[in-house]
C-alpha cells in the first residue's frame, strides 16, 4: 500500500481544515495506506519565511513530501486562495517534488463564493510541483464541519456523500498506481 503525507495548511490549532484532512486520514489508513499528517503550522515560522530549508525541521517536512507515495494537501481558503502558509511551504519544495506522486486537493472555507479555488489557484501549483495526476478535490462549507464535540466530522449528509466519493476515487488511484509498480517489478525480474 502507499505511503501518503497529508499536508494541512491552516494556521489555527483549532482547524476544521485539519479535521477534514484527519477524516479524510481515517478513511486511507482503513483502506491499509500509510498515513502521515503534517501540520505546517508547527514548522519554525521564522525558518518557514526565511526559506531555510537548512533549518532541521523544514529538510525533515521537505524529505517527508518527496519520499511520500502521494499527498493530500488540505487549505482554508482566505481572500479565493488557500492559505499564505501552505503557499510559504509550497514554495520551499524542490520543482520537482510532486514527481510521479498523485495529490488530492481539499479545501474549507465558509462560502461557496470560494468553490472553485481549488482549481484556479491550486491545482497550477501542484501542477508545476510536477505532480503525475491531481484527482478531483473537493471544497467543504465551514458549516459542515464539526471539529470541536468529539461526534462526527461531517456533519451533513450530502457532503459526507460527496467527500466518500472524492475519497474513494484518490484510493482507487493509488491501488492503480501500487498495480502498476508491481506490475513493472514483476516484468523487470
Amino acid at each position: 500500500m502507499a505511503s501518503v503525507l497529508i499536508l494541512t495548511g491552516s494556521p489555527s490549532v483549532v482547524s476544521r481544515t485539519a479535521a477534514l484532512a484527519g477524516h479524510v486520514a481515517d478513511d486511507l489508513v482503513a483502506d491499509g495506506h500509510e498515513v502521515q499528517v503534517l501540520h505546517l503550522r508547527d514548522l519554525p515560522a521564522e525558518a518557514v519565511l526565511a526559506a531555510d530549508t537548512a533549518h532541521p525541521s523544514i529538510a525533515a517536512a521537505v524529505r517527508a513530501v518527496i519520499a511520500a507515495d502521494a499527498v493530500v494537501v488540505a487549505t482554508p481558503i482566505y481572500k479565493a486562495s488557500y492559505s499564505g502558509l501552505l503557499k510559504v511551504f509550497l514554495d520551499l519544495l524542490p520543482q520537482s517534488a510532486l514527481q510521479g506522486k498523485a495529490v488530492l486537493p481539499l479545501a474549507t472555507g465558509g462560502t461557496v463564493a470560494h468553490l472553485l479555488a481549488i482549481d484556479y489557484s491550486l491545482r497550477p501549483v501542484l501542477v508545476s510541483l510536477g505532480a503525475r495526476h491531481i484527482t478531483t478535490g473537493r471544497f467543504v462549507l465551514d458549516v459542515h464541519i464539526d471539529h470541536r464535540s468529539g461526534g462526527p466530522v461531517i456533519v451533513d449528509e450530502a457532503t459526507i456523500a460527496c467527500l466518500d466519493r472524492t475519497s474513494a476515487i484518490f484510493r482507487a488511484e493509488l491501488r492503480s498506481s501500487d498495480a502498476q509498480v508491481t506490475a513493472l517489478a514483476a516484468a523487470s525480474a
